[in-house]
C-alpha cells in the first residue's frame, strides 16, 4: 500500500506532515510503533525543509506499508547528502538523522533528479484497515 503527499516550503508543514502519516497509519491498522514512525516523518520533513527545499518547491512524503514493513521517503529538490554529523552535545539541534538511525531498521539516501530522497524502515508486523467507525 502506498500513500504520497506534497507539503509546501513552511514550517507548518511539518505538523500536517504528522497529520497525514498518523491518517495513513490508522486507515493501514498500524499502531505498533506508531510514534517511533511519526517522530521519523518529522525529523526527515523538518531536515527537508531546513536543507533541501529550495524557495518556491515543495517536498514529498511517501509512505509505504509492506511486508511488515513502513517505509518513509522525504524527497526534496535540494542538493546535498544528509549525513550524521558529529555534534556538540550542548548544540539544541543536529540529532535528528541520529534519530532516525536509532530507531529504524534501515535508513538511507538515494538521488532523483533534481534533488533526493531520504527514507527509513520501520518494522510493524502484520497490519490491516482500521475497523469501522474508528
Amino acid at each position: 500500500m502506498l500513500r504520497e503527499r506534497y507539503f509546501p516550503r513552511s514550517r507548518q508543514s511539518v505538523r500536517s506532515t504528522r497529520e497525514f502519516a498518523a491518517e495513513t497509519l490508522h486507515a493501514w491498522g498500524v499502531t505498533y510503533r506508531r510514534d517511533d514512525l511519526l517522530l521519523c516523518v518529522s525529523e526527515l520533513a523538518t531536515n527537508a525543509l531546513l536543507h533541501g527545499v529550495p524557495p518556491g518547491r515543495s517536498y514529498r512524503l511517501g509512505l509505504l506499508l509492506f511486508e511488515g514493513l513502513v517505509r518513509v521517503e522525504v524527497a526534496d529538490s535540494g542538493g546535498g547528502r544528509p549525513r550524521i554529523a558529529d555534534r556538540d552535545p550542548r548544540a539544541e539541534g543536529g540529532r535528528g538523522l541520529l534519530l532516525v538511525a536509532a530507531l529504524a531498521e534501515r535508513w538511507g539516501v538515494a538521488p532523483r533528479r533534481p534533488g533526493k530522497v531520504v527514507w527509513c524502515e520501520l518494522a510493524v508486523g502484520a497490519a490491516g484497515p482500521a475497523p469501522p467507525g474508528l
